[in-house]
């Protein structure tokens, strides 16, 4: 049987370019990098709803998200560790403008993480990082012409 491909999206964040090379990025880099990236996801999100009053409180949007977290699926690269998952939970939640935002502000972060981290991994290692950083470069580059 022969497999069909379509042009539709496979995964939520692969709707927006840049989302998807942060979260490809993301992906690829050191668990630590993905907890700092987590953190700051979350406190980014938060004020974001809370600005945009998508939400009153930050109890809102955490009871939002506990939705999804009680979801069983354990199998999404993100699932393994609990901050990292309700980072992307929420980020998941966020209104399509809201997220499109938050994607180009979580681009640069993981950018600036990557560059940081960059000076203590091995040649080997920074020659994959350095490709990752290009794509996503290219990635903000190209929405900010657009």
């Amino acid at each position: 049987m022969k497999e069909e491909f379509t042009t539709s999206a496979r995964r939520w964040y692969d709707k927006d370019p840049v989302l998807s090379s942060a979260m490809k990025t993301l992906e690829e880099s050191d668990d630590d990098t993905q907890i700092k990236i987590a953190l700051n996801l979350i406190k980014i999100i938060t004020e974001h709803n809370i600005e945009d009053s998508q939400y009153e409180d930050v109890s809102d949007i955490i009871s939002q998200t506990e939705v999804d977290l009680n979801d069983s699926r354990q199998n999404r690269w993100y699932d393994l560790d609990g901050t990292l998952r309700t980072a992307i939970s929420m980020l998941q939640n966020c209104p399509d403008a809201t997220r499109h935002t938050i994607a180009i502000e979580m681009a640069k972060m993981v950018v600036e993480e990557m560059k940081k981290n960059e000076a203590d991994d091995d040649d080997d290692t920074e020659d994959s990082i350095d490709e990752a950083l290009e794509k996503l470069d290219e990635s903000l580059r190209n929405k900010n012409e657009i």
